[in-house]
């Protein structure tokens, strides 16, 4: 996986935690599934935690 397609997937990640964190959208089991899904890719590509390596960059 590219550096960009990384950018990408971790954007998408923020964005869905940051919508259901202020409720914009309602949590349900669909938005469960895709920030499972980005994590479990996340860890495939690079072998980290996307949550770790998140709050290491803030």
């Amino acid at each position: 996986m590219k550096k960009s397609e990384l950018r990408k997937l971790i954007e998408e990640y923020k964005r869905l935690k940051s919508q259901s964190n202020k409720k914009q959208i309602s949590y349900n089991q669909k938005t469960s599934d895709k920030l499972k899904e980005l994590k479990h890719r996340y860890f495939h590509e690079t072998g980290q935690d996307i949550e770790s390596d998140l709050k290491l960059q803030e």
